[in-house]
């Protein structure tokens, strides 16, 4: 079997993260990214950290004719797939865009791959498949449901793959449900660059610590947490990046199925114990206000961890201060502060 692996979106924050990580485990990368949401200039950084540098094709996934040419043209070992567009707000917004690029876009890879005869498939799902949360820790077992179109695509893409394993039993599928990627590479060379304003927590603080915006908006503290504020599983991007090649390495030497872990701490982190940890970190003060709740949030949420060490043998080993740590230098590398 061929050690190339498919990354989509593989420019972008997670997945360029998951290059690094492939590469250096030994596996060589094509990339294929539309570049909608990141810069060609990752690449350079990738080789900076890794001495090599991906093989980059700029194109569409929804582009079928394109995936033909691709796996025409070269054999993989396994699609790894980080395209898609991921902020809950804007899907509210902008429901069709989701649905076409998310669940089209997913529906015209997996047909090209099933063209192809590839059938090893890693997905990046979302933790926002349990919805709003019946118990905590969730496990992989809680029930789904969607509080916002962003979280819907996510899960009727888990669908699709269920029915298409059903319908073929020599898939491979490993479905990762992911809580709340943050930080950056150690080096400070790739990390999350949100285009406009950031959808996320980490780096809009990491942006106000930075003096690029007066301040952050805390939405709600009313919630029946510790403070009253949102309280989410934080995991280090660098973790999560090894979660897939542990994901990866399970799926190609396993008995063919479908596998759907999480990827979390274990452990929750409310908004205000984020900007302490920040202001720590950077020694910067991070002045915030407190507004109302924002649609299609949920009050707490945080991963049970346990199948991912039973299964992979993987666990995250970060903790919040290296993640701010490592965010802050990311931040530094690209603002005078």
């Amino acid at each position: 079997m061929t050690d190339t692996i498919l990354v989509t979106g593989g420019t972008g924050f997670i997945g360029s993260h998951a290059v690094v990580s492939l590469q250096q485990a030994g596996y060589r990368v094509q990339i294929l990214d539309n570049l909608c949401n990141s810069d060609i200039k990752v690449l350079d950084a990738i080789a900076s950290i890794t001495k090599t540098r991906p093989d980059f094709m700029e194109g569409d996934i929804r582009d079928g004719n394109l995936l033909a040419k691709i796996f025409d043209k070269r054999r993989f070992g396994a699609v790894m797939h980080f395209a898609g567009l991921k902020a809950v707000g804007e899907s509210s917004a902008m429901p069709l865009a989701y649905y076409d690029n998310n669940v089209n876009g997913s529906v015209q890879l997996l047909t090209a791959m099933q063209q192809a005869g590839l059938k090893n498939f890693i997905f990046s799902s979302s933790a926002t498949v349990y919805g709003e949360p019946q118990k905590l820790p969730l496990t992989e077992d809680h029930p789904r449901s969607s509080t916002n179109p962003y979280g819907h695509t996510k899960l009727v893409i888990e669908d699709i793959l269920a029915n298409l394993r059903n319908s073929d039993n020599a898939w491979r599928i490993a479905c990762l449900r992911y809580f709340n990627p943050v930080g950056a590479h150690p080096s400070g060379l790739i990390g999350e660059a949100p285009q406009g304003v950031p959808n996320n927590l980490m780096p809009f603080v990491a942006q106000v610590a930075a003096g690029q915006r007066p301040n952050l908006q805390v939405y709600g503290n009313d919630y029946d947490t510790p403070d009253g504020t949102g309280v989410r599983d934080y995991i280090h991007v660098m973790d999560l990046a090894d979660g897939h090649v542990k994901a990866l390495d399970y799926c190609l030497k396993a008995q063919p199925g479908l596998t759907t872990v999480n990827l979390g701490t274990g452990k929750g982190y409310s908004v205000l114990e984020v900007i302490a940890a920040f202001e720590q970190a950077s020694g910067k003060p991070v002045p915030y206000q407190v507004v109302a709740r924002r649609p299609g949030d949920v009050g707490a949420c945080w991963a049970s961890t346990t199948k991912a060490f039973d299964l992979l043998g993987w666990r995250a080993e970060k903790c919040l201060d290296d993640m701010c740590q490592d965010a802050w230098r990311w931040e530094l590398s690209r603002h005078d502060v």
